[in-house]
């Protein structure tokens, strides 16, 4: 049987979170091994009483050539930690849902994406902010991420594809339940320039308790989240402090004192999220002002272990090549060759003097084989 079989299996069994199937794979050395292990090496790895029940209970039920086939005629791909797809940002988080459902495509230039939150109930103000920052980050070759809600979620889908530019959806629902249901030819048009994704298995309903969990994956995905109006209980304060917990920037769009809408943005700004008026302002925090070069150029020259080694060494102080050349036991020339290369994809950034600094929030390096 495929192994995706198995990570689809797991994903019906509840109970078993990224945090559970790691130990179990840990322990038992694949997710097949894992799904078949005894009850005595389940336990050893972790698993409590509830747990253990499900897992047992999901074997016996489960026909995981009849499950994966579902998935297969549903015509949804399905993305796990073992797939070179999966997308490499998100698997930098605490707890990277390991299956994730998508319809669409994902491209390389999705690396370079900014979420955009916010209420349900938007004013005008907050309407036409999000179809001002949305269009004017897309138009950028920014992707626009967001939930596919009504109100803020929904003008920003819309101004990035109006603006002929990619967007994801991140759903609290399974990818073949399209919740609200008047979002449904949004949702197609996202599926057409970009990607409605879900870590929930398919015929899964729009429950209250999923929408908190897949709001990590909307800043797991980012570079930045931009919250547009946000009343003080608002889920869009939850993908902010998950955006912090993930080291991802945060940003806020200042509103009136008096606007209940307002009350939690003012707040973040008031807690240290950066206060923006413009995708101007995103672009430059985030190093995006040349995202088309900078996705084109890392197209043509893959990340190696000179790279690797490099941004190992650079962090927000200057460091001088001289020094980098030192510590990396490389010669000047190769240094700074690469140097100039890295800051082309985007990667460092030239401080003065010929010191480098690495580029805010350049992620992960990823060695090629």
């Amino acid at each position: 049987m495929e192994p995706l079989a198995y990570w689809i299996g797991f994903n019906r069994v509840r109970g078993i979170g990224p945090a559970r199937l790691r130990a179990l794979i840990d322990v038992c050395g694949s997710v097949e091994a894992a799904w078949a292990a005894p009850e005595s090496v389940l336990r050893d790895a972790g698993l409590d009483r509830r747990s253990l029940a499900a897992l047992l209970a999901a074997r016996e039920r489960l026909d995981l050539a009849a499950e994966l086939a579902r998935v297969q005629r549903a015509g949804m791909r399905v993305l796990t930690w073992d797939d070179p797809a999966y997308p490499q940002r998100l698997l930098t988080i605490y707890d990277p849902p390991f299956v994730l459902y998508l319809r669409g495509e994902l491209k390389p230039e999705d690396d370079w994406a900014v979420a955009i939150v916010g209420t349900r109930g938007a004013s005008v103000y907050g309407l036409e902010v999000a179809r001002r920052l949305a269009g004017d980050l897309a138009a950028a070759g920014a992707t626009i991420i967001s939930g596919l809600a009504r109100g803020i979620d929904a003008q920003a889908h819309r101004a990035a594809l109006d603006a002929g530019g990619r967007t994801l959806a991140v759903l609290g629902s399974s990818v073949d339940v399209i919740y609200p249901s008047d979002n449904r030819k949004l949702a197609q048009d996202v599926v057409a320039n970009g990607a409605l994704l879900s870590e929930y298995a398919p015929g899964t309903q729009p429950e209250a308790s999923n929408f908190p969990p897949r709001n990590r994956i909307i800043s797991g995905l980012s570079r930045g989240v931009i919250v547009i109006e946000a009343g003080e209980q608002s889920g869009a304060l939850i993908t902010a402090r998950f955006a912090a917990e993930q080291g991802r920037d945060v940003f806020a769009v200042p509103g009136s004192i008096f606007a209940r809408n307002s009350q939690g943005t003012n707040r973040l700004i008031r807690d240290g999220a950066t206060p923006i008026t413009s995708a101007e302002d995103v672009l430059e925090a985030l190093n995006l002002k040349a995202v088309p070069q900078q996705v084109a150029t890392q197209m043509l020259f893959p990340t190696d272990e000179i790279e690797a080694r490099l941004l190992d060494q650079l962090g927000e102080e200057p460091i001088h090549v001289d020094e980098v050349s030192r510590s990396t036991g490389l010669p000047i020339a190769t240094v700074t060759g690469t140097l100039a290369l890295m800051e082309l994809k985007g990667l460092v950034r030239q401080a003065g003097g010929m010191t480098y600094v690495r580029a805010h929030d350049a992620g992960p390096i990823y060695r090629t084989t």
